[in-house]
């Protein structure tokens, strides 16, 4: 095997790092203030420590500061830390007050160097811009000290903590990068994803639509084989009782066969995700209006239904109507406002004919866009149009205020 086209295993070691990685930063964002306490609660430490056993008096320029103000100020330059990560840019102007006692006094605490650790967080996590006025908060503590102290050269001193917050700046900036270049990998992995998803549907979509066209070939060519030997068996039935009887034998495995085909093929197009129980529930007819303008009441809209005559729709034409009703008393329900009301006037004709008016009173300030379910009014025009109706929405007429959705689907025409 090429070694240079060979996949080559993670070493160990960087594979634990990694690992080790992972699980600290999930961690830290399940618990991101136990985390901070743990790391504010060591700097705590350490600043008290140097204080207690007067390690201070090591770089101090003045021995006598009093006892209550060095505690004061180990305190003031470590304890916000706890803050740093979501309020980065306070915690280093409150920091940058007790650095500047610190420089003022003498006492020239090493806890002041804890202000470029909150630096780094305001390079990692706010706009760069910030790091103008960050970096001149850091500085002026250095020059306090220079001017009223005297240590060493101006150059020396401002040069050196320059240098320190340009570390702390650079560390910021480069793990700002890579995390902005992960999560960018991330995303990208995430659409890749999707868009295979999309791909499978889209195939499926296609295969079930061949399928579909498959069916009705077979289901066809079988109706017409049998309404032939039906009308065969008919006229030999008065003069020949036997070749009736052997149409009837075929009719019998014509039907069989094509009740076999169809089975075949409608369990090739069942829906592979059994999970969903939604789409194993019997579609909604005009017997689950009731329940559905209970639920529209409940949730504040008022609803007054009048119908004429008596319902005779066959389950498809039943679905189409309350899918009607449904989108446009959501749509009501979304944008209508406070106060509004619905009306709903259902007209039961012959032969399944039906009209559906719903009106409402809000400020009619919305478009027929699709809904994110997929059920807005667009997808109910094309529901619509499988029985030859018209759907119409739009603002009501001036004067009036609201919003208008017409639904007529005309006689059914027998094929």
């Amino acid at each position: 095997m090429n070694p240079v086209t060979e996949d080559r295993a993670p070493e160990p070691l960087t594979e634990y790092a990694h690992r080790l990685t992972r699980r600290l930063r999930a961690f830290d964002r399940r618990h991101p203030l136990l985390w901070d306490a743990h790391i504010t609660g060591f700097w705590v430490t350490a600043a008290l420590i140097d204080y207690v056993s007067g390690g201070w008096r090591h770089n101090a320029h003045n021995l006598d500061v009093p006892g209550w103000l060095l505690l004061t100020l180990s305190l003031g330059l470590s304890l916000p830390l706890l803050w740093r990560r979501t309020h980065p840019r306070a915690v280093l102007a409150a920091m940058a007050l007790f650095a500047l006692v610190n420089a003022w006094t003498g006492a020239a605490l090493q806890a002041a160097l804890l202000q470029l650790a909150v630096v780094y967080h305001i390079a990692l996590r706010r706009a760069l811009r910030n790091l103008w006025w960050a970096t001149a908060l850091v500085l002026a503590p250095v020059l306090v000290s220079v001017a009223r102290h005297g240590e060493g050269t101006w150059d020396q001193q401002i040069g050196s903590q320059l240098m320190s917050i340009t570390v702390a700046v650079l560390i910021g900036v480069t793990v700002r990068t890579r995390r902005n270049y992960t999560e960018a990998l991330e995303d990208r992995a995430r659409r890749l994803e999707t868009e295979r998803d999309q791909q499978a549907r889209l195939a499926t979509a296609a295969e079930r639509a061949r399928i579909a066209r498959e069916m009705h070939d077979i289901i066809g060519h079988n109706l017409s084989v049998i309404t032939g030997l039906a009308d065969g068996g008919r006229y030999a039935a008065a003069k020949s009782p036997e070749r009736a009887a052997q149409a009837l034998d075929a009719i019998a495995t014509t039907s069989r066969q094509a009740l076999t085909e169809l089975r075949r093929l409608l369990d090739v197009m069942r829906e592979e995700e059994q999970h969903d129980q939604a789409d194993l529930t019997p579609q909604p007819g005009l017997t689950d209006l009731d329940q559905l303008l209970d639920g529209v009441r409940s949730a504040g809209l008022p609803v007054h239904t009048t119908t004429h005559g008596s319902s005779t729709l066959p389950p498809g034409r039943q679905l189409t109507v309350y899918r009607v009703i449904q989108e446009a008393l959501t749509n009501t329900l979304k944008h209508a406002g406070a106060g509004a009301t619905a009306e709903i006037e259902l007209s039961y004709e012959d032969k399944g004919a039906v009209s559906v008016t719903i009106t409402d009173t809000g400020n009619g300030s919305r478009t027929d866009s699709p809904s994110r379910d997929g059920r807005g009014l667009p997808g109910m025009r094309e529901r619509t149009v499988l029985y030859g109706g018209t759907l119409e929405a739009g603002p009501r007429p001036h004067p009036e205020q609201g919003w208008r959705v017409r639904l007529h689907l005309p006689e059914e025409t027998p094929q």
